[in-house]
């Protein structure tokens, strides 16, 4: 009889038990509230008709004038280019090492070119510093139709690419740039290309280039951006001119684990175009940093109603734009629950580390489970008991 009465309590505490994981199912739910630094803009002097200046990690503005009204963007057009070519590679659709042949076509461009023959052969590799370092448009015509068959299917692809993005302010008409009705991007669009771009990090292997050759070293090349041999970080990205387009530059340059963009749309002069991103990439520079998240080591948290006691946290590490200076001030708060109620997925959040500084978050970054966590049954909870019952008795 009293073995029976104490199999009836067993079963009211694990059914107890149940009762109060359910009730507490929501308790580990942890918000934070995140706030976008200030950003005070000054008076830089630019002589250009539409600028920008963007981080490419985060994505943030630093700097804007008319960064939205579309103008005629001429080779700087070819940002959009390399972005579908180097996706290509990327996805294994076309490799550096392929042979891309010139038609009559592509052979026949104007304006900036490596004078390719009809029927001339070169690798891809050769024709991406024909694009990137010369500018080539005769080169850009025969990747094109290499890897969408067509320069028209590749405008195609473009624009539809770009509306993917969210480029709202940029229509493509063709692959090059070549000043044609209605062919527009704003400095906003290319600047969202152009970060598109840089997660690609081969094609640092081409912007970065100042002096090369082609056909066996019997062609010369220099590169039209000419912030590359002369700007500190420099890395690229790509410059452009015609007559109605004016003087056009997207400029990328690396310091102190900040990538910065630059945009520049129809400057007076080549030399105002250069001076105009080197003014905008000095004061990302002087101004601001990049803050990168350390990896907290964070302790198991006890699991309620779980097949196992705990689970390990992990903390998901971010950067985030700071004011330069500003680092030695940041301070942290780690929030978490002391338990959690299975069942609790891998990667569900579970709380997060907020960034601090002068007293408000400016950064929360999510702590996630590492690992599932089952519920467990009553019979598993009503198991244990009888085991751990036996146990003491």
């Amino acid at each position: 009889m009293i073995f029976m009465k104490k199999i009836v309590c067993l079963f009211i505490s694990c059914a107890l038990l149940i009762l109060n994981v359910s009730a507490n199912e929501n308790a580990s739910e942890i918000s934070a509230v995140t706030t976008e630094i200030t950003i005070n803009q000054p008076d830089l002097g630019l002589q250009a008709e539409g600028v920008i200046l963007i981080e490419a990690d985060t994505g943030m503005v630093l700097y804007e004038h008319n960064a939205d009204e579309a103008f005629a963007p001429a080779s700087v057009t070819k940002v959009m280019s390399m972005l579908l070519i180097m996706e290509g590679v990327s996805d294994g659709r076309i490799s550096v090492d392929d042979m891309i042949s010139t038609s009559e076509y592509a052979a026949s461009m104007g304006g900036s070119q490596v004078y390719l023959e009809p029927g001339e052969q070169m690798s891809l590799h050769d024709m991406l510093k024909a694009i990137v370092v010369s500018s080539a448009n005769d080169a850009t015509v025969a990747v094109a139709e290499h890897l969408m068959g067509s320069s028209e299917a590749f405008v195609a692809k473009m624009n539809e690419r770009g509306a993917e993005l969210g480029m709202t302010n940029s229509t493509f008409k063709n692959v090059t740039g070549l000043d044609a009705d209605g062919h527009a991007m704003s400095a906003r669009d290319i600047a969202v290309a152009s970060r598109e771009l840089l997660k690609h990090e081969k094609i640092f292997e081409y912007t970065g280039i100042w002096m090369d050759t082609l056909r066996n070293g019997e062609f010369g090349i220099s590169n039209t951006n000419r912030l590359i041999r002369f700007y500190t970080g420099a890395n690229g990205l790509k410059t452009g001119s015609t007559s109605t387009a004016k003087y056009c530059l997207a400029a990328s340059a690396a310091r102190n684990d900040m990538q910065l963009i630059a945009v520049i749309m129809a400057a007076p002069t080549s030399d105002e175009r250069f001076a105009g991103a080197k003014r905008l990439l000095d004061y990302g520079f002087a101004n601001y940093s990049v803050y990168k998240t350390p990896r907290e080591e964070l302790a198991p948290v006890r699991v309620t109603g779980g097949v196992a006691p705990e689970l390990k946290a992990e903390h998901i590490t971010q950067s985030f734009l700071i004011n330069r200076g500003k680092e030695k001030f940041i301070e942290k708060q780690v929030q978490i629950a002391e338990s959690l109620a299975a069942p609790i997925e891998k990667g569900q959040k579970i709380g997060s580390v907020n960034y601090i500084l002068d007293g408000t978050v400016i950064k929360a970054t999510d702590i996630v489970a590492g690992e599932s966590i089952g519920r467990i049954s009553f019979w598993g909870i009503f198991s244990k008991m009888v085991r751990k019952y036996f146990m003491l008795n």
